[in-house]
């Protein structure tokens, strides 16, 4: 008799990569005969993509799993978090039936197939994969035959990805892997060394994206801007770059997580002037004091950033820039923070996100000495975000005035005959930056871009008042 169709719930946390790596997996699953479905109470099986970046994700991680177990459903970890602990996840937390690490996503539908039979399997056993790639160009592809690397299986003729909802925008996979070793990052150890995706693949799944819908590419890796080093091409991702603004359908790319030291006058000239890509400066900047850098294994400084967005806005003055810092390194002072508050006061950056230090296994910083008390981290987390948050503030009324070209992504109504009409601008990356919330939009539908004017701001976010033809 013919198997009967299995269900399975997919649920991701942590980054834009996991997201990635979850359609990718409901790809899999389709082919290997399981349907899907949002709720995890129907479903036979619920996998949770993890996240093992810092400890409050670890913990948000393990809750999930936790909960999808109290529904009394099967459960499997996947992602970072299992392919980081493996044994000693599976060892801690018996209600998770398996955990699976990254070389187990090629054949995914059948690990689960032993898991709906009650089969045992055996859990996944780390390892640091940064030996497991070697950079060199003439190496490299044999090498990625026998490992795993999640996102680079794009088949364009077999569909590997599911689209998991039908927002027109999406992630777009350029790389996995890192090869900086910054002191205080663990992800090359469980993500392994940087592997670029083959253009032909970057540019044949993001044709297939806009056959679905999608208008906005958000490109994401560990470090997009060595795109194409293992490649044997450095300047491959400003090849890339008008290829892909160029494939019917879509109306915008924007590029995610730049290393500043690796951002090359031809890319930043690309990124910043190139149509169809948004002048999106998301900057890697961690930290502003030299010292501070120095200790993490990182370049740079106040007057060196301030220069780089100086020559970036000397091609797109009105150019989104993020950023994200650490408080609280080993060894930082009252000086080093000051030269931080000195930066983001000059650097004018429309979104900052600030993380507090904490000890990672495998890292470097661990072993290091002058430690900064907790207590002084979480005043130091909450000064900086503080004047983090008043300053993309400014930042944004700054834009009152000036137009902008607005992705529609939300259509609602509360009350009869009024629209609300929510999206973003160039300027602003999905998720983690502001929005634009439109006003007089009537008649505009999702999925269109549409050229607004800027009345007022609420925190980060803008108001706007359409004025031109969406498209």
């Amino acid at each position: 008799m013919p198997q009967s169709v299995r269900s399975v719930a997919l649920v991701t946390l942590g980054c834009a990569r996991n997201e990635v790596d979850s359609e990718e997996l409901a790809g899999r699953l389709g082919e290997g005969g399981w349907s899907l479905t949002e709720d995890a109470d129907e479903a036979d099986v619920v996998v949770v993509n993890t996240c093992g970046f810092i400890d409050a994700a670890k913990k948000d991680s393990i809750d999930t799993l936790l909960a999808a177990a109290d529904t009394g459903r099967k459960v499997v970890a996947v992602g970072c978090l299992a392919e980081r602990y493996g044994e000693q996840l599976a060892a801690e937390l018996p209600e998770a039936d398996a955990v699976l690490g990254f070389d187990s996503y090629a054949d995914i539908a059948a690990r689960l197939d032993d898991v709906a039979a009650g089969r045992a399997l055996t859990p996944h056993v780390p390892r640091d994969r940064r030996t497991l790639l070697p950079v060199a160009p003439t190496h490299r592809p044999a090498a990625s035959v026998d490992v795993a690397v999640p996102g680079h299986a794009w088949v364009p003729t077999t569909a590997v990805r599911t689209r998991l909802d039908d927002a027109p925008v999406a992630y777009l996979k350029l790389a996995s892997g890192c090869d900086r070793r910054c002191t205080f990052c663990a992800i090359p150890s469980f993500r392994g060394s940087f592997v670029s995706r083959p253009p032909a693949d970057v540019l044949a799944e993001a044709a297939w994206l806009a056959a679905t819908g999608v208008r906005e590419l958000v490109l994401v890796s560990e470090n997009s801007t060595s795109y194409g080093k293992d490649l044997g091409d450095l300047r491959a991702l400003e090849v890339l770059l008008p290829q892909l603004a160029a494939v019917e359908g879509i109306e915008r790319v924007r590029v995610s997580y730049l290393q500043p030291a690796e951002l090359r006058p031809d890319l930043l000239r690309v990124l910043a002037t190139t149509p169809g890509v948004a002048p999106y400066f998301d900057l890697s900047f961690q930290h502003a004091s030299p010292t501070v850098l120095r200790r993490m294994k990182r370049f740079g400084g106040t007057e060196s950033f301030l220069d780089l967005l100086a020559r970036a806005r000397a091609f797109a003055p009105d150019l989104g820039a993020r950023s994200n810092v650490i408080v609280g390194f080993p060894g930082e002072t009252e000086d080093d923070v000051l030269e931080l508050e000195r930066f983001l006061c000059e650097a004018r950056l429309d979104a900052v996100g600030v993380f507090g230090y904490s000890d990672e296994e495998g890292t470097d910083a661990v072993g290091f000495a002058d430690k900064v008390p907790v207590e002084v981290i979480a005043e130091r987390v909450e000064r900086i975000s503080s004047l983090a948050h008043e300053l993309s503030s400014q930042r944004a009324e700054d834009r009152i005035g000036t137009r902008v070209e607005v992705l529609v992504e939300d259509v609602w109504s509360d009350e009869p005959g009024e629209i609300e009409l929510t999206g973003r601008g160039a300027h602003q990356g999905p998720e983690v930056d502001g929005i634009v919330r439109l006003v007089g939009g009537e008649g505009i539908e999702r999925g269109r871009i549409v050229e607004a004017f800027v009345t007022d701001s609420e925190g980060v976010d803008l108001i706007a008042q359409p004025i031109g033809d969406s498209r």
